[in-house]
């Protein structure tokens, strides 16, 4: 199987504006593990998937981005980003810079604990990235026009995260937390780790611990084991299974580290409550 690589580029030298303006754009249909850093950038930088997915990594954390879905680049951080082997991306970015260009972003629910942001499944941001790439003759129409699909850009990107913006902090913090719960109900069997809990609502890991530190009043990592060790008491309560199926049910492969960990939450062992299980049920039967 033959790739080509695809690629349109614009670097833009016009600075005549000073609250946001275009550093550089473009577009690019990537051959499979077609990556670029780790490097560090000047200025901020934006790129959504039109196609494919990849991988993007910041701060210790990997984000797996698919289309409709973009991230964004800070200045002078560490970054790395990949496409995917068997569906490789293919992603317009944008670079900008300027005075008010992190409140602009932040207006759009972006800054660099919430890096990851999705768009609704229309051609809008691509005809604006393709609309710029026409205006490379740094003519003053030119510089305007180019200006204007820049505002045109965050435009649809409010637009498109409204519903988030409305709403007050609180209510992201909820949205976020109520995701990460779900997500660790329905995946609490398999070997998640909070990584891929960070990972599911698009957060930066440490930000996501503050959020349920805050909110919760414990860490993520506790707070799955708690609701681990709580669906294993119900089996343990309610069935005869063996504890070592019981382990591996809610998530742990070493049923020593189950015992450790269920001990730590219920202050007995999983035999010992298991036990004191069936003294209950026979006080209840005297009792009848």
């Amino acid at each position: 199987m033959i790739f080509i690589l695809e690629a349109y580029f614009l670097e833009n030298s016009i600075r005549d504006f000073n609250d946001m303006y275009l550093c550089y754009c473009g577009l690019e249909k990537c051959v499979p593990l077609h990556s670029f850093g780790p490097a560090v950038r000047p200025n901020y930088l934006l790129h959504y998937v039109l196609e494919g997915k990849g991988y993007y990594y910041v701060d210790n954390n990997k984000f797996t981005v698919n289309k409709n879905e973009g991230f964004l680049i800070s200045p002078n951080i560490v970054t790395f980003y990949q496409a995917d082997q068997e569906n490789p991306w293919t992603y317009l970015w944008i670079g900008i810079d300027g005075n008010k260009v992190e409140a602009y972003l932040k207006s759009v629910g972006l800054d660099k604990n919430n890096v990851i942001f999705k768009s609704s499944e229309n051609d809008e941001l691509k005809e604006y990235v393709m609309e710029m790439l026409k205006h490379h003759r740094s003519t003053p129409a030119d510089s305007f026009k180019i200006e204007g699909l820049l505002y045109l850009f965050f435009s649809k990107l409010a637009e498109d995260n409204k519903s988030i913006l409305l709403n007050d902090k609180n209510h992201s913090y909820n949205t976020y937390i109520n995701n990460a719960v779900e997500f660790i109900q329905n995946n609490y069997h398999s070997q998640i780790k909070v990584t891929d809990l960070a990972d599911y609502v698009c957060l930066n890991r440490s930000y996501l611990t503050s959020i349920f530190q805050k909110h919760l009043n414990m860490s993520p990592q506790k707070f799955l084991m708690e609701f681990r060790i709580t669906k294993a008491s119900e089996l343990l309560y309610n069935t005869d299974l063996p504890i070592g199926n019981i382990a591996f049910s809610c998530g742990y492969n070493d049923p020593l580290a189950f015992s450790k960990a269920f001990k730590k939450v219920k202050g007995v062992s999983p035999k010992e409550y298991r036990l004191n299980k069936g003294i209950s049920a026979n006080k209840l039967l005297l009792r009848t």
